[in-house]
């Protein structure tokens, strides 16, 4: 009989067990077992950085997946999330994560209106293992709070994190006025697109793709302070042309306009029942809403990207995809005189139309 200890797993195989086990626990809505396994990962010697980083984030993503592919509801989805923000919690208070303050000071927050809180409460929390002191504020963050905090406390920086696309022009304003007042921010989430290409766009500071390169980043200097002058909100020329304001504005009226010529443009429709018809408005008002966004931009990839998603996500749910080219054109149609928006709405129509948008 053998008395060796068995061998370890190597480090890559032993975080995806772990991350195995986190996830049969979050997806059963099993809060003590998830929070158990944290705490034991930490016992074992599992750095808290990596517990955070290579095992609850990765299951937080797990969630997303199975969310769009229609094999969890939005109500699961919301469940595995707020278990996976109690064992964040769970290593927050953990021996191992006590670490003195030894940098400066960050904010961290989410722009108004953006409610994935977990990224930021993740950067949050590895910022404080990193030596800094963390105000974390939260989801939702109106500016003018944002703005009123950092004048009370100071930070050396602010960290923005933003997950919908749709918050792009607040966090703008955000952005702006922490820069205002002579605050850097760094930007974060996945709102910012690839390569935090509308980090740039937007003035940012600086831009992480997630919260170990933006702690990374923090970690190498203190950021410079800006010129209050040299970002303003009319530094996007292309909003002279309103086309983004009038679009927002009329959202609600050019969502029931579509609406009603949608029956007409795609029978299927006429034998919705009531649910399936709240659901068809809510994606048009999405369609409308990351259409003002693009044209905030003026970045027709974003709202090609927006369209491709949507697609996949209704044929995920057994909802044909075929519809959206029809409410793409009523819209086209309601915005006959709107250049950009002309434009946007095609290229997004042509993308469907290249992928084979299932008939």
């Amino acid at each position: 009989m053998s008395t060796s200890t068995p061998p370890r797993l190597p480090r890559a195989q032993h975080l995806d067990r772990l991350v195995d086990e986190l996830w049969d626990a979050v997806s059963a809505v099993d809060e003590y077992t998830a929070t158990d396994l944290v705490l034991r990962m930490l016992d074992e010697g599992t750095a808290p950085e990596s517990v955070l980083l290579d095992v609850i984030a990765r299951v937080q993503g797990r969630v997303g997946e199975e969310w769009a592919a229609d094999r969890m509801t939005v109500a699961q989805e919301h469940a595995a999330t707020a278990i996976n923000d109690r064992a964040v919690s769970a290593v927050s208070v953990h021996p191992a994560a006590r670490t003195p303050v030894t940098r400066g000071r960050i904010t961290v927050a989410c722009v108004d209106g953006e409610w994935h809180a977990l990224p930021a409460r993740l950067l949050a929390e590895v910022l404080k293992l990193r030596g800094w002191q963390v105000d974390y504020l939260g989801a939702q963050v109106p500016t003018s709070h944002l703005i009123a905090h950092l004048h009370s406390t100071q930070a050396d920086a602010v960290a923005l994190s933003s997950s919908i696309a749709t918050r792009l022009p607040t966090a703008h304003a955000a952005i702006t006025a922490c820069q205002a007042i002579g605050f850097p921010v760094i930007a974060g989430g996945a709102a910012f697109g690839p390569k935090g290409r509308y980090a740039t766009l937007l003035g940012a500071d600086a831009w992480a793709p997630d919260a170990r390169g933006a702690a990374d980043h923090l970690a190498r200097g203190r950021m410079p302070r800006p010129n209050p002058d040299h970002q303003q909100l009319d530094d996007l020329p292309h909003l002279d042309d309103q086309e983004y304001t009038l679009v927002a504005r009329t959202s609600t009226t050019l969502v029931q306009a579509v609406y009603t010529g949608l029956e007409d443009a795609f029978p299927p429709m006429r034998a919705y029942d009531d649910a399936q018809r709240d659901r068809t408005a809510e994606d048009l008002a999405h369609i409308v809403e990351f259409l003002a966004t693009a044209l905030y931009l003026d970045d027709e990839d974003l709202f090609t990207r927006f369209i491709t998603w949507t697609a996949q996500i209704l044929e995920a749910r057994k909802v044909p995809a075929r519809s959206l080219p029809p409410a793409l054109d009523l819209l086209a149609r309601e915005l006959k005189d709107f250049s950009r928006a002309a434009r946007i709405l095609t290229a997004a129509n042509r993308t469907l139309t290249t992928a084979g948008t299932p008939a």
